[in-house]
C-alpha cells in the first residue's frame, strides 16, 4: 500500500508538470476583431503640389512616379493599411511600419531593426521621405523602382519572411481587404502586383516640403537665426564643405551612391556586394537630409547617434579609401587624400543648426500617414 501511494503521488506530479510545461510560441494570433479605422472619405493623397523652387529640370528628371501607377486616394489608403498590417509577416508580428516609424521620420531609432524571429537586420533602416524622387532603393541600390522595392522586405527571411503567393491568400481571407482592393483597382482581386502598387502609392505620398527651410525660401530666410544663416552659407557656399555637392537640390538627396570614406576595409561592401565591381566597394545610397533631425542613428550601419558626430566625421574622420568620392578629396580625384575641413566649433554647430531647419514637426503626426489599426 505504501509503494502504491508513492507511485500515485509520482504520477500526479509528472502529469502536473507535463500540463504546465510552456510550449514555444512560433506565431502570434491577431485579434480577428482588429480592423483598420479609416475616414469615410479618403485622405487627399493626390494633393502634392511642389513649391516653384522644388520643380524644374531636376524634378522632371528624378520624379520617377510611373504613369501607370500614380498616387490615388483609394490606392494610397489601401497602401496605408498594408504598410501597418502585421499580417503581412509570416508570424503576424512585423509590419513595414515596425522598421519605418512615423515618429522617427519613418526610420528606426535602433541601430538595427529587429525582424520577426528576433534577429537583427544588417543595416540601419532608411527613412521614407520624398521617395517619388529617385530610381533605385536600399543602401546598396539593389531595387530598381519603388514597385520592386516594396515587396522585397516582405519576402526577406529576417524581416517578414512571407511567401508572396501565400500572402495573397492570407490577406484575401481578411474581411477588410476585398473592398479596399475594389476601391483602389476596380475589382476585389488581390495580387502581388496590386499589393506592390498600393504600397508604392502610399510611400510616394509621404512627402515633406514644409520645414523652416521652405518657409525661409519664401521669405528670403528672414525667419533664420544668425547661426542658421551661417550654417546655410557653410552648406551651400563654402568650398571647404561642399555639402550640397552630394545632398543636391532642395530635396537634399542624390540619385547616385558614393563612397564617403567611412572605412578603410569594408566588411559590408555596399553596392559592390550586388554588382561585384571592386570600384563600387563602399558605395552606399545617399539619404535625404530632410527631417534628418528625427532619423538618428546615421550612416548605413547606424554608427553615429548625433548630427554633431556626423559633422565631426566629415570634418576630420574620413578614411583614405581607394574609392573615396572625388568631392571629398583634396585633389578632386577618386581615392585622393581625404579633405580635412578644419571647421571651428562655432561652424560645426552652425551646420547642425542649419540641418535642423530641414525638420517638419507636423510630418511626425499627420493622421494620413499614421497607423490605422490604433
Amino acid at each position: 500500500m505504501k509503494w502504491l501511494l508513492l507511485l500515485l503521488v509520482f504520477v500526479g506530479i509528472f502529469l502536473s508538470c507535463k500540463k504546465d510545461k510552456i510550449q514555444p510560441v512560433v506565431e502570434e494570433t491577431v485579434d480577428e476583431l482588429l480592423m483598420p479605422t479609416l475616414p469615410s472619405t479618403p485622405f487627399a493623397y493626390d494633393d502634392f503640389v511642389p513649391h516653384d523652387y522644388l520643380t524644374g529640370q531636376a524634378y522632371d528628371l528624378f520624379n520617377t512616379t510611373p504613369s501607370d501607377n500614380p498616387v490615388t486616394n483609394h490606392g494610397a489608403t489601401l497602401g496605408r493599411v498594408l504598410f501597418y498590417d502585421v499580417q503581412l509577416s509570416k508570424n503576424n508580428t512585423i509590419a513595414c511600419a515596425s522598421c519605418h516609424q512615423q515618429e522617427y521620420g519613418f526610420s528606426d531609432p535602433e541601430q538595427f531593426s529587429t525582424g520577426l524571429y528576433g534577429q537583427a537586420t544588417d543595416r540601419h533602416s532608411m527613412p521614407i521621405i520624398n521617395l517619388f524622387m529617385g530610381f533605385r532603393f536600399f543602401w546598396d541600390m539593389r531595387a530598381n523602382g519603388l514597385e520592386n522595392q516594396a515587396l522585397m522586405p516582405i519576402e526577406h527571411p529576417v524581416e517578414m519572411d512571407m511567401d508572396l503567393t501565400a500572402l495573397t491568400e492570407k490577406i484575401g481571407s481578411l474581411a477588410y481587404y476585398p473592398e479596399l482592393f475594389n476601391s483602389a483597382f476596380g475589382t476585389p482581386e488581390i495580387t502581388e502586383d496590386r499589393i506592390s502598387r498600393a504600397l508604392s502609392q502610399f510611400m510616394r505620398s509621404i512627402y515633406s516640403i514644409d520645414s523652416k527651410y521652405d518657409q525661409g525660401m519664401q521669405t528670403n530666410f528672414a525667419n533664420y537665426t544668425a547661426q542658421e544663416l551661417m550654417g546655410k552659407d557653410l552648406f551651400f557656399l563654402d568650398a571647404r564643405t561642399n555639402c550640397n555637392n552630394c545632398h543636391q537640390t532642395h530635396y537634399f538627396f542624390n540619385p547616385s551612391p558614393r563612397n564617403n570614406g567611412s572605412e578603410l576595409v569594408y566588411t559590408d561592401e555596399g553596392v559592390a556586394g550586388i554588382s561585384g565591381n571592386p570600384n563600387e566597394v563602399g558605395f552606399f545610397k545617399i539619404p535625404t537630409l530632410r527631417n534628418i533631425e528625427y532619423t538618428a542613428p546615421y550612416f548605413h550601419d547606424g554608427r553615429f547617434s548625433t548630427l554633431e558626430e556626423v559633422v565631426e566625421f566629415y570634418n576630420s574622420g574620413m578614411q583614405a579609401h581607394p574609392n573615396l568620392d572625388e568631392r571629398l578629396t583634396t585633389n578632386a580625384e577618386i581615392g585622393g587624400p581625404p579633405r580635412q575641413m578644419n571647421l571651428s566649433q562655432e561652424e560645426k554647430d552652425a551646420l547642425v543648426a542649419f540641418m535642423k531647419t530641414l525638420s517638419e514637426p507636423a510630418f511626425l503626426t499627420k493622421e494620413r500617414w499614421s497607423d490605422p489599426f490604433k
